[in-house]
């Protein structure tokens, strides 16, 4: 009964509707196969443009890439390690380049800290310092720029411009001003992504709050609480949780980004990352890049068991909430 009923003719108004069903489809499938070709036109001559603008032609110099990291090798695998931890190489020749030991960092006289561990540890360290600033700061602001907590006032207007202007810059453009007037160092580092932070965060931390539910802050204003009293026990608890995610997400980043910041004077690991590869110190790159990874590797898996701790594990566990 099924197979007849689905080889009946449909009636006229049937027929007119699958009719203009079936041009709808096709007047779709005609402006995506258009919107693809000109994506993939607009990114080709996007390509050519940027190749013939590049000093030496791209494509024309990609082998001498594969050729770079065919020769860019340390000498034996363990001058990896050695360079880690400021060994001795037996290929010390008097040249810098199988120097590890020299730049040790000394707390007392037989005890050491290996260079670029403690390099990784300032880059770590502007990290954390420019997310607790960022973070208190965009907190405070994050407030002032919801639209159910001041209405769309100038005060909203101006707190939102503040964010945009902070976070419009890379923490990159900010640190190569900021190096000018503060000198090469961490300060500089820590004041530029300190800044990125703040717009960065504050946009996130407002988005939440907008969020919030409302009726526990009607409860209040009911009762003639203020409207820092609505703030701290209305909706900073419910918003907490996402904040608390949000800065651990960015500590992330900005360990990124502090990194990329030694390469202009910002200090930490990038700065002598960029010494190394430049001249030409396999063993050593590689060091740092192993220490970067396994960096970056141990603070996601620490905020993801701290998010764990403090928002709760049934949030992580796919359809626990459902059961």
């Amino acid at each position: 009964m099924a197979d007849v009923a689905q080889h009946q003719p449909l009636s006229p108004a049937g027929e007119t509707i699958l009719r203009h069903y079936r041009s709808q489809v096709l007047t779709r499938r005609i402006y995506t196969v258009i919107a693809v070709v000109g994506v993939l036109v607009a990114l080709g001559a996007a390509m050519s443009y940027a190749n013939a603008a590049n000093s030496g032609k791209f494509f024309e110099r990609l082998p001498f890439m594969f050729d770079f990291l065919k020769n860019f090798v340390p000498r034996d695998p363990f001058e990896i390690f050695r360079a880690m931890f400021d060994l001795e190489s037996p290929y010390f020749d008097g040249s810098a380049k199988y120097n590890y030991t020299s730049a040790r960092i000394y707390l007392t006289d037989t005890f050491y800290i290996p260079y670029f561990i403690y390099q990784l540890i300032v880059t770590v360290n502007i990290a954390i310092v420019s997310t607790i600033i960022g973070g208190a700061l965009a907190f405070c602001l994050c407030f002032f720029a919801a639209t159910n907590l001041v209405g769309a006032g100038a005060v909203r207007w101006f707190a939102r411009r503040t964010m945009e202007v902070l976070r419009a810059f890379p923490e990159i453009v900010i640190a190569g001003l900021l190096t000018a007037v503060l000198s090469i160092g961490p300060i500089a580092a820590i004041a530029a992504v300190s800044l990125h932070t703040i717009g960065a965060l504050g946009k996130l931390f407002f988005e939440v709050v907008e969020n919030a539910d409302m009726k526990p802050d009607e409860g209040l204003r009911s009762v003639g609480a203020t409207w820092l009293e609505r703030v701290r026990f209305a909706i900073v608890p419910q918003v907490m949780p996402n904040f608390v995610s949000y800065s651990l997400l960015r500590l992330e980043i900005n360990v990124r980004a502090s990194t990329i910041i030694g390469a202009v004077g910002g200090g930490g690991i990038g700065e002598v990352f960029r010494l190394s590869i430049g001249r030409d110190y396999a063993a050593q790159t590689y060091a740092i890049i192993i220490l970067l990874l396994v960096t970056i590797i141990a603070i996601d898996q620490f905020s993801g068991w701290l998010r764990r701790r403090l928002v709760g594990s049934q949030g992580f566990e796919l359809g626990r909430a459902a059961a």
